[in-house]
């Protein structure tokens, strides 16, 4: 098949691209730019409108956010829909070929989390705390658990669910009758299944039994040695 001609647009964007053919490399090209990977981030749990984005990606402007949306849609990654009545608001999504990306982000979580200078401080989005639990979770610890647990986070619902088998579901929305409802930031959540700050700090209705595993559930892995120079 021909390659497509590229338009002048396209030639002058070509060169802030690596000369490399390798598909790694190609990727970095489609999503290694600042600001992109987070923005993918944000709608692997479903469409969501610019405001949305705006407020989740900490720092981001609103012209930068626009940049990186045209970059992704021109790129194939997302595609701008308009919701139906009585919504009828633009939204964005990923495409089927954007939602396969999700098995970067775990992949790069896991490695990234050991680095020495990780700052698990700095600001945490609903949506990278779901991503987080996913990624993050034993199966030695968690054994046969099954388990619903509700997260209320900056007014939304989202919801953790495992079932015996080990299937993990995470998205946003009620859960019908969970095990477990956690109200809290993204943070003071984090902090609690992460780093053993006090179940108090957060409001927990449910199986508190159930609460009280969390943290084991969840290690976190020991930090990467650096080498003396």
């Amino acid at each position: 098949m021909a390659l497509q001609k590229l338009t002048k647009a396209q030639r002058a964007d070509d060169r802030r691209r690596y000369d490399d053919a390798c598909a790694a490399a190609h990727g970095m090209d489609l999503i290694g730019e600042r600001w992109s990977m987070p923005l993918i981030r944000e709608l692997l749990l479903g469409p969501r409108r610019f405001s949305d984005l705006k407020t989740s990606l900490n720092g981001i402007s609103a012209n930068v956010l626009t940049q990186r949306l045209e970059g992704l849609e021109g790129a194939g990654v997302l595609v701008r829909r308009k919701l139906p009545p009585p919504a009828s608001v633009q939204v964005y999504e990923l495409t089927p070929w954007g939602y396969e990306a999700a098995p970067i982000f775990q992949a790069l979580g896991r490695w990234a989390v050991r680095s020495p200078y990780h700052d698990p401080t700095r600001p945490f989005s609903p949506v990278s705390l779901m991503l987080s639990l996913r990624t993050m979770l034993s199966p030695v610890a968690a054994g046969d658990l099954k388990a619903k647990i509700q997260l209320h986070m900056n007014g939304e619902p989202f919801f953790w669910a495992r079932n015996k088998k080990g299937e993990i579901r995470i998205g946003r929305g009620e859960l019908e009758e969970p095990d477990l409802i956690i109200r809290g930031t993204p943070s003071e959540i984090a902090s609690y299944v992460y780093a053993g700050a006090p179940l108090s700090s957060l409001d927990v209705t449910g199986d508190l039994k159930l609460a009280s595993r969390l943290p084991g559930l969840f290690p976190m892995p020991e930090k990467a040695r650096l080498e003396a120079a």
